[in-house]
């Protein structure tokens, strides 16, 4: 039979296509949402990102700016940048691209952006807000995988869901949102012990952590759902998850690398920077 493909696209372009519509409400109320997004340096997978959010944000009816910087931007002048685009009130989403050059400290400049305006989900505050279910702006990856899974009928509660990788960006934040769904979660990574055999036991398997095509079928419960978030390069070159193709074989429903869960991400980055412009709009 094989696995039931989770198409990103589909569901991100409904997203966008909702956000479009209450974008040309605000734009009648005379408020014109707006992203500002800031690239520091020459990562080659950086500039492809920041392009598809330029896209997108186009797409949406939302106005970005973009702040293509130097290398050889000091700490400094970043935080300066940062700072002015706080105070700007025709600005509503600030979104720093990681990674940073190695001379500038992420969660110093992180947390230079305002709460309010952190649409990435990152500053500690919007992360506190998440860990309490508190209304926030939800990171964009893992948000995007829980409304994938939502969007496709994939029930989470009360299923055994193991996440591979704690990362603050998704990781972590995926496990907690998984939980608040009512679903029971392990966390896995690099220290645990057999980890094979604790993947075997999801019914849903998150898999975040940036080695290709490290899951292999064996890894895998029948019919279980299978979320690749790895972008990797395979030894041929070819862009591929973290999860293996025969994979395929075994699952019940599988995310595909490309065209899963990274389209998600970019849906998920134009609603909150419409939420970030509703809320502003009432404070």
């Amino acid at each position: 039979m094989g696995a039931v493909r989770i198409e990103g696209k589909p569901i991100a372009q409904t997203i966008k296509e909702q956000v479009k519509q209450q974008v040309e409400n605000l734009q009648q109320k005379g408020v014109f949402p707006c992203l500002a997004v800031v690239l520091v340096g020459e990562n080659a997978a950086s500039k492809v990102y920041v392009g598809g959010k330029e896209k997108d944000c186009a797409e949406c009816g939302i106005r970005s700016i973009i702040h293509r910087l130097p290398e050889s931007t000091t700490e400094q002048q970043l935080l300066q940048l940062l700072a002015e685009l706080a105070e700007d009130e025709t600005v509503h989403g600030i979104l720093v691209q990681l990674p940073l050059p190695q001379h500038i400290n992420p969660q110093t400049v992180i947390e230079a952006i305002p709460p309010e305006k952190d649409v990435d989900g990152f500053t500690p505050e919007n992360v506190g807000k998440m860990l309490i279910e508190q209304d926030c702006f939800l990171p964009c990856t893992p948000a995007g995988c829980i409304e994938m899974m939502e969007r496709t009928g994939v029930e989470i509660a009360g299923k055994h869901t193991v996440v591979l990788g704690r990362s603050n960006i998704v990781g972590k934040p995926v496990a907690m949102l998984l939980l608040e769904k009512h679903a029971t979660v392990t966390i896995c990574h690099s220290k645990t012990v057999d980890l094979a055999e604790q993947c075997r036991k999801a019914d849903i398997l998150v898999s975040a952590i940036g080695k290709a095509e490290f899951v292999t079928k064996e890894m895998v419960k029948p019919d279980a759902v299978v979320i690749d978030v790895g972008i990797n390069r395979n030894e041929q070159g070819k862009l591929c998850g973290d999860v293996a193709s025969d994979v395929e074989e075994i699952a019940g429903y599988l995310t595909p690398v490309p065209g899963g869960v990274g389209l998600m991400t970019r849906a998920m980055l134009m609603k909150n920077t419409l939420l970030a412009a509703q809320r502003q709009m009432k404070s």
